[in-house]
């Protein structure tokens, strides 16, 4: 059985992999290294896929995510693929849900 980084970056990741979130680091291993950090530091965060949306190169997600200590985040990211199905480019925006509204309406 191979190395697990190396099957995500063959199958899933473009070699030249751009990054818009200035949390993250451009290229495969800024794209793994984050969410390894991720699952390390929130083992416990949920997320919530609320809407999927493509056109031709694109997906946009629309997510809900629960994160330890009951704080809740709204998140809409956007994908970009190559030729071959590779992600190539991604931008994001993420929103804490507030814990009172001005309308009865959920944000996802």
């Amino acid at each position: 059985m191979g190395d697990p980084k190396n099957a995500i970056k063959q199958q899933l990741v473009w070699k030249e992999y751009i990054q818009h979130n200035p949390d993250v680091a451009d290229g495969t291993q800024g794209f793994i290294d984050y969410f390894e950090r991720m699952q390390r530091e929130y083992p416990d965060k949920s997320i919530e896929f609320v809407r999927c949306i493509a056109e031709e190169d694109l997906v946009a997600l629309h997510t809900h995510q629960a994160w330890p200590g009951n704080d809740e985040y709204i998140t809409m990211d956007f994908f970009r693929f190559d030729e071959n199905g590779k992600i190539c480019e991604h931008w994001d925006s993420i929103q804490q849900i507030h814990k009172n509204s001005a309308n009865p309406n959920k944000m996802y």
